[in-house]
C-alpha cells in the first residue's frame, strides 16, 4: 500500500481483497485482516496508480441472521433433536420392560393370552407321548369337576414340570391340556421375565400371576423356565435380578389355593439346573416325562402329520419308523413336510413312500449334490468303501439289516453311506451288539485298506463314531474287564447333547485310552478278517453299485447268497 502500487482494496468479513498495477499488469490478491485501527486512514491517503491517484476503497458488511431464524437454531432445532432422542429411548426401554401399550407399564407381563375357544390343540394332536397324556389328564378332569376332588378334600397339583429333548411337543402338549379343559391359556416364555433393571422380571411374574387369578380358572405356561429357575449362587456375585425374579415366582406359587384351578405348566431341557425349591412338592408337584418316541410312538407320529398332507393309501409309515429311530416328534413332522416338498418336485399329487424315504435320508445325510461328480478312482475307492460296511454288517449276527447303499455325494459332506434299519425297537444294547457296531463302522477302511492297497480320509466320520463308542463302554457302560462297573465318566445336559467329562485320575487316562484302542483294534482285524474271506463278493457288489450308483439292502444281499460263504460270524 505504501509502495504505490494498489488500484483497489475490498474488505470482506475476516479477507482483504486488493489488485496492483505493475509493469502495465493488473495482478489481484488476498490476504487476511490485520487488527490496525488506522487502516481506513491509511488507504485514504495512500497514493494509487488510478486516475486522481486514490485508491478505490469499499467495505461489505456481515449478513446478520433475521431474529426468526436465530430462534429456530437457538431454540426450535436443540429441543427437537432432544424430543427425537427421548422418544427412541422411550420406545427401547418399553420393549425391555413389557409391551403393554402405555411407556409407564413397566411391570406388564407381556404373556399371550388365548381365549378357551382359540384353542384348537387336543390330545389327539399330540402322538407318542401317552404317558404324558395320562398324567395330565387328571387335571383336566379335576378343571371339568372340581366337586369331586373337594368333596374328598384333594387340591389340584399346582404345577407340572414338561422335562424332555427338543421336539418333543413340550409346547404341543400345553397348549392341548388347555385345549381339552376349554379354560385360557397364559403362555410366556421365561426369558421375557429376565430383564435390565432389578425388580422388573418379578413385577411381570406379580402381573401374570395377578391376570390369572382374574381368569381362573385357567392355565399358565411357562417355556424355557430354566432362564430364571436356574439354581441360585450360595456365593457372593449372583444375579440379583434373575434371583429375585425366581424368589417372587416361588412366593406366588405358595401363595395360589390349589382349589382355584389356576394349572402352572413349565417346560425345560435341563431339569439339573433348576432350583431345589422350585422343585419340592406344593410348587411343581409333578414332573411329566416327554423321552423321544418309540417305534410305536414313531409310526403314530407319522401317522397325525400325514393327516395333514395327500399321501398314497399305501404308504409304508413302518420302514420309515424303523429307519427313523432317535428322532423327536418334530424331527418327524420336518420329515413328512420334506417329502411332501419332493413329490411336489417331482410333479406328483401324493406323497409316496419313495418320497418318505429320500426325506429320511436328506435329514440324516443332506440333500443329494447333482452337481458333484466323483472321478473314476474315487467312485471305485467309495464304492468298494460302502460295500466293505455292508458286507461286515451282512456277516454279523448282532447288527441291523443293510437297507439301501449308496454313492452319490450328499450336502453333509458324505459321498456314501449305507443306511441299516432295525426290524425292531431295541431298547438295551449288549456288549456284542456294541462292538459289532464297532466292527461295521471299521469295515469301510478295512475294505480301502485289502481292496484298493490304500487309506483315504473317507473314513473320517466312522473313526470318530467308533472312538466315541468305545470310550462310552469303558466309561460310561462297565464293559471293560480291567475297571469292571467303575464309573469313569458323569455326562451332563443329557437332553441337550450329553456334554460328558472324565471323573477319573489323571494317571487312569492313559489306562482308558489304552483300553478304548485295544477295543478299536480287536474290531479292526474282525472286519479285515470278513473281508478277507469274501473278496468275490467285494468285486461284484462293488461292480454292481458304481454301475448303478444306488442298490437296495435285498439288491446287495442277493449278491452275498449268490457268491458269498454262508453263516454268520
Amino acid at each position: 500500500m505504501d509502495s504505490g502500487l494498489v488500484k483497489e482494496v475490498c474488505i470482506e468479513n475476516n479477507r482483504i481483497y486488493f489488485e496492483t498495477e505493475e509493469d502495465g499488469k493488473t495482478l489481484a490478491y488476498q490476504t487476511g485482516a490485520t487488527r490496525d485501527d488506522r487502516l481506513v486512514d491509511r488507504l485514504l491517503n495512500a497514493k494509487s496508480p488510478n486516475p486522481g491517484g486514490k485508491i478505490s476503497f469499499s467495505q461489505i458488511a456481515p449478513k446478520e441472521n433475521s431474529p426468526v431464524l436465530n430462534f429456530f437454531l437457538l431454540w426450535i432445532l436443540p429441543g427437537l433433536i432432544f424430543y427425537f432422542i427421548w422418544r427412541q429411548a422411550g420406545k427401547s426401554l418399553q420393549s425391555r420392560l413389557g409391551a403393554g401399550g402405555n411407556f409407564m407399564s413397566f411391570g406388564s407381563s407381556g404373556a399371550k393370552i388365548y381365549a378357551e375357544s382359540d384353542i384348537k390343540a387336543t390330545f389327539a394332536d399330540v402322538a407318542g407321548q401317552d404317558e404324558a397324556k395320562e398324567m395330565l389328564k387328571e387335571i383336566v378332569d379335576f378343571l371339568h369337576n372340581p366337586a369331586r376332588y373337594a368333596e374328598i378334600g384333594a387340591s389340584l397339583p399346582k404345577g407340572a414340570l414338561l422335562v424332555g429333548p427338543p421336539g418333543t411337543g413340550k409346547t404341543l402338549i400345553a397348549r392341548a391340556l388347555a385345549g381339552e379343559a376349554r379354560v385360557p391359556f397364559f403362555a410366556i416364555s421365561g426369558s421375557e421375565f429376565v430383564q435390565m433393571f432389578v425388580g422388573m422380571g418379578a413385577a411381570k411374574v406379580r402381573d401374570l400371576f395377578k391376570q390369572a387369578g382374574e381368569k381362573a380358572p385357567c392355565i399358565i405356561f411357562i417355556d424355557e423356565i430354566d432362564a430364571i429357575g436356574k439354581r441360585r449362587e450360595t456365593g457372593m456375585g449372583g444375579n440379583d435380578e434373575r434371583e429375585q425374579t425366581l424368589n417372587q415366582l416361588l412366593t406366588e406359587m405358595d401363595g395360589f389355593d390349589g382349589r382355584k384351578g389356576v394349572v402352572i405348566l413349565a417346560a425345560t431341557n435341563r431339569p439339573e439346573s433348576l432350583d431345589k425349591a422350585l422343585l419340592r412338592p406344593g410348587r411343581f408337584d409333578r414332573r411329566v416325562q416327554m423321552e423321544l418316541p418309540d417305534l410305536e410312538g414313531r409310526k403314530a407320529i407319522l401317522a397325525v402329520h400325514l393327516k395333514k398332507v395327500k399321501h398314497e393309501e399305501a404308504v409304508d409309515i413302518g420302514i420309515v419308523a424303523r429307519a427313523t429311530a432317535g428322532s423327536s416328534g418334530a424331527e418327524l413332522a420336518n420329515i413328512v413336510n420334506e417329502a411332501a416338498l419332493r413329490a411336489v418336485r417331482m410333479e406328483r399329487k401324493a406323497v409316496t413312500t419313495a418320497d418318505l424315504e429320500e426325506s429320511v435320508e436328506t435329514v440324516l445325510a443332506g440333500a443329494q449334490k447333482k452337481n458333484k461328480i466323483l472321478s473314476s478312482a474315487e467312485k471305485k475307492i467309495v464304492a468298494y468303501h460302502e460295500i466293505g460296511h455292508a458286507l461286515v454288517a451282512a456277516m454279523q449276527t448282532h447288527s441291523a439289516p443293510v437297507h439301501k447303499i449308496t454313492i452319490i455325494p450328499r450336502t453333509s459332506g458324505a459321498l456314501g453311506y449305507t443306511l441299516q434299519v432295525d426290524s425292531g425297537e431295541r431298547l438295551l444294547q449288549t456288549k456284542e451288539d456294541l462292538f459289532n457296531r464297532i466292527v461295521t463302522l471299521t469295515g469301510g477302511r478295512s475294505a480301502e485298506e485289502l481292496m484298493c492297497g490304500t487309506v483315504t480320509t473317507g473314513a473320517s466320520n466312522d473313526i470318530e463314531q467308533a472312538t466315541r463308542l468305545a470310550r462310552a463302554m469303558v466309561t460310561r457302560y462297565g464293559m471293560s474287564g480291567k475297571y469292571d462297573m467303575m464309573e469313569l465318566e458323569t455326562v451332563s445336559n443329557p437332553y441337550l447333547g450329553g456334554d460328558s467329562s472324565l471323573t477319573c485320575a489323571p494317571e487312569t487316562v492313559a489306562d482308558v485310552d489304552a483300553e478304548v484302542l485295544q477295543i478299536i483294534k480287536a474290531a479292526h482285524e474282525k472286519a479285515k478278517g470278513i473281508i478277507a474271506e469274501n473278496k468275490e463278493v467285494m468285486h461284484r457288489a462293488a461292480s454292481f453299485l458304481m454301475e448303478r450308483e444306488t442298490i437296495t439292502g435285498e439288491e446287495f444281499m442277493q449278491i452275498v447268497r449268490e457268491v458269498g460263504k454262508p453263516g454268520a460270524k
